[in-house]
């Protein structure tokens, strides 16, 4: 079977290029080629030696995912939804504002977490994507929008690995798809600008830090442990004093000085005065120095089997100022994409359920937090 270039960062192709008797400048200007250029046919590399091009039509691909559909949304936001075999698909969301142009990407068909505000979670998982998956939707991204806009330059500044799937789950595949995004001869993105969301794989922060350090954002969504165990399952393996620890000794190795913390607004559970507070407590207090971190508050984007509410807005900024009259550096992410369902959590894609996740949910009886405990406070619960 011929290989996908894609799979490869420029190491990868060099060591491919090698196998074919071609020296690593080979490597170099192909990578530039297939990222730089957009190019899938060799016959375009017209500088590449014929006898070159020649056996990478023999040997080699260049094969990105087949769209099934884009939605474009009023306020600009498009949406890819990318088939990628055997009954699944992933999204990719383009995000355009004044001074940057971000795309969302996903890493996994489906995703194993399963935090309750997270539609994607609520499919269950089905399999990791490739790095020539990953790397593939940048690639028709970046390619499509210069095209669509008619524009040379690049278009995409950022990227964040806040699509479907935990990144730190396929940390295989992961690490290659960034360097890819960093390379010069390739996107050349700067790693204050490419980002991976993880919901606190803690022992693969660690790795990344040493690895591919990039911007960090971690799910947080709650200040305590009790409350995060329901919201967020990987709390249990890894809680909150453990996760804390992974951020401050990622920050030796960041791009950033601090770590960015998101925290899912929902409608009485985790809104409240108390919890503010308790969240102050939890980054001001830790190890009596604090982890040094930027809250970002996202409204939920709800849907039906989770069974839970978007917080009033007023209570968003009530919550916030708490945040920032203790010193904290916080925003609330204006929502993007609602109406073709692109927004923070929405991500569902078609993903073919093999851990039967909605059957097992189905039968077992369920939670539903009503009102959020006060931390501290015994949890309010009924079960139906």
């Amino acid at each position: 079977m011929t290989a996908n270039l894609l799979d490869f960062d420029l190491e990868g192709l060099a060591a491919y290029c090698a196998t074919l008797g071609e020296k690593r400048f080979r490597a170099t200007q192909l990578f530039r080629w297939i990222h730089q250029r957009g190019a899938s046919d060799f016959s375009q590399m017209t500088d590449l030696a014929r006898s070159l091009r020649e056996k990478l039509a023999q040997h080699a691909r260049v094969e990105g995912l087949a769209v099934l559909s884009q939605h474009e949304s009023a306020d600009g936001t498009i949406k890819w939804l990318f088939d990628v075999g055997d009954g699944n698909a992933v999204e990719a969301v383009f995000i355009p504002e004044d001074d940057r142009g971000t795309l969302c990407v996903s890493s996994q068909a489906g995703c194993a977490v399963g935090c309750r505000f997270c539609s994607t979670g609520h499919q269950g998982f089905s399999r990791n994507l490739s790095t020539g998956e990953i790397v593939a939707q940048l690639w028709f991204a970046e390619h499509f929008l210069r095209r669509h806009l008619g524009r040379d330059e690049r278009v995409i500044s950022n990227v964040v690995m806040m699509g479907m799937g935990e990144p730190l789950q396929n940390y295989a595949a992961l690490v290659p798809a960034l360097r890819v995004m960093l390379d010069d001869h390739a996107y050349g993105l700067s790693r204050r600008r490419v980002t991976v969301s993880t919901s606190g794989v803690v022992p693969m922060i660690d790795r990344l830090a040493q690895d591919c350090p990039v911007a960090l954002a971690v799910s947080l969504h709650a200040p305590t442990d009790a409350l995060r165990d329901a919201l967020v399952p990987l709390n249990r393996k890894y809680p909150l004093a453990e996760l804390l620890d992974a951020c401050q000794r990622y920050l030796e190795h960041a791009p950033r000085d601090f770590i960015t913390f998101e925290y899912c607004m929902l409608d009485g559970v985790n809104d409240q005065p108390e919890h503010a507070q308790a969240l102050v407590d939890l980054v001001r207090g830790h190890r009596g120095t604090g982890v040094s971190c930027k809250l970002n508050l996202i409204p939920f984007n709800p849907f039906p089997a989770s069974g839970l509410l978007r917080s009033p807005p007023q209570r968003v900024q009530a919550f916030a100022k708490i945040l920032v009259d203790a010193g904290i550096v916080t925003t609330v992410r204006k929502t993007r994409g609602d109406d073709i369902d692109a927004a923070c959590g929405q991500l569902a894609g078609d993903v073919r359920d093999r851990t039967r996740v909605g059957e097992r949910m189905a039968q077992q009886r369920t939670v539903v937090l009503r009102r959020a405990p006060a931390p501290g406070r015994t949890k309010e619960t009924t079960r139906s």
